[in-house]
């Protein structure tokens, strides 16, 4: 059999765990040189076929190919010859209906850059080059704006929010993160308390599972842990300390990064992780208040995101590429994958919090991009819109992916596939 040009055939075993896409499960013979779209057509018409047993099918149904663990992003015979397995075996292929692509929603305009933004149920909050918090609704209605900080947002945070009061942490290049409440009725705002004990700029923050705790990051190189409690116990003690802007201390600092902390993230109520520009990811044991593990990079580490889903953490650099790691793997400095595509550095990355393979990024090449872990060469889909740099990204709110930039704007898409209920907004 000639396989060296592609020529040939390679029998395939198809497969899928989409049980209402399913086809015979027997061994199909395919040319060597067929590639994702010539095996669309295949899959759709032995679908076809059996359409009249499947009312699930609507064709054609847009699928992708995973070979080796890996997405088939050309020809089926390169890639069996790139992982160097035998042309003589049969080949496992699972197919997967495709991802939709996220939909372009909203511009929201700015005064200055956007350099944080995190979503919640129906609202969008974020921290601006020229000092101030801003609340929108995800359908692009601008509620609020608020001064507060003396110098540009670093990072914002949702505590809770519902449809009474909204609480959450906004983090500054001041040195403060200050803590507010938000009276949802009266569209009215407090300062709550103002988080001091950083030595230079905070640049990252998130907030504990159980709410109660914030953990900070700043260029001081220090992570720092505060409560985030607000006494709400007593009516007047409750408005003498919004009154006062109370200072709030840290309840944790530990030392151990050598530059700035650029990301960090609750893992668990005890665990948090770190990136820094130091090179390194650091895995803190808050009990025991020092470091449980540590991974090294041959880079900076400007965002890291850590998946519940998969326990796996993916990792923007300056080099424009992400980096997967495992952390329970005891190579500390063992890269899983590697993902290209950006051409300038990428500034942020963030897990799908309800699809365990996918994965958003921003970069200074003023580009979004849409991952599946299982597809390093390319990704699923490029989220185009912004004119300049992409400064953070967010997919708390899964049927949203949120984006602010450079060019003073927040970029919203919808994704198509989540089937959560449409947020009502009683602000429209």
């Amino acid at each position: 059999m000639e396989v060296e040009n592609g020529e040939g055939q390679v029998q395939v075993r198809l497969k899928t765990k989409q049980e209402h896409f399913a086809i015979p499960d027997v061994p199909y013979t395919v040319e060597g040189s067929v590639t994702t779209a010539e095996l669309n057509t295949f899959v759709n018409t032995l679908l076809e076929q059996a359409a009249l047993n499947n009312s699930e099918y609507k064709a054609p149904i847009e699928f992708d190919f995973i070979v080796f663990d890996e997405y088939l992003r050309g020809r089926l015979c390169d890639h069996i010859r790139e992982k160097e397995f035998s042309f003589e075996d049969t080949i496992d292929i699972e197919y997967v209906e495709r991802f939709p692509a996220p939909e372009p929603q909203d511009c929201l305009l700015h005064d200055d850059w956007v350099s944080a933004v995190k979503a919640c149920d129906k609202w969008i909050l974020t921290g601006c080059y020229d000092n101030t918090i801003n609340i929108w609704t995800v359908k692009g209605k601008h509620v609020l704006t608020i001064p507060g900080h003396t110098q540009p947002l670093k990072a914002v945070a949702w505590i809770s929010v519902d449809d009474q009061r909204g609480k959450f942490v906004s983090c500054s290049q001041d040195q403060t993160a200050m803590l507010w409440e938000w009276l949802v009725g009266t569209n009215s705002v407090e300062c709550v308390s103002i988080c001091k004990g950083h030595e230079r700029g905070i640049d990252c923050v998130d907030v504990s599972p159980n709410k109660t705790k914030l953990a900070t990051g700043s260029w001081d190189t220090m992570l720092k842990i505060w409560s985030a409690e607000i006494n709400e116990g007593c009516e007047g003690t409750f408005k003498r300390q919004k009154e006062s802007g109370a200072t709030r201390v840290p309840d944790i600092t530990l030392q151990g990064h050598r530059e700035c902390i650029s990301s960090v993230q609750w893992m668990d109520a005890e665990t948090v992780l770190t990136g820094s520009w130091d090179h390194t990811l650091k895995i803190w044991d808050l009990h025991l208040e020092g470091i449980k593990s540590e991974i090294s990079s041959n880079k900076s580490i400007f965002d890291a995101s850590y998946s519940k889903l998969n326990r796996l953490i993916i990792t923007a650099s300056a080099d424009k590429n992400l980096r997967l790691y495992d952390p329970r793997t005891n190579q500390g400095n063992l890269v899983r994958n590697t993902y290209f595509g950006h051409s300038q550095w990428v500034q942020t990355v963030m897990w799908s919090s309800t699809e365990e393979y996918l994965f958003i990024s921003g970069s200074y090449d003023n580009q979004n991009k849409l991952w599946d872990y299982r597809s390093p060469k390319a990704p699923l889909y490029d989220l185009l819109g912004h004119g300049d740099k992409v400064l953070d990204i967010d997919w708390s709110n899964p049927k949203y992916i949120v984006s602010g930039g450079a060019d003073n704007t927040v970029r919203v898409f919808k994704s198509r596939k989540v089937m959560v209920p449409e947020p009502t907004d009683d602000t429209k």
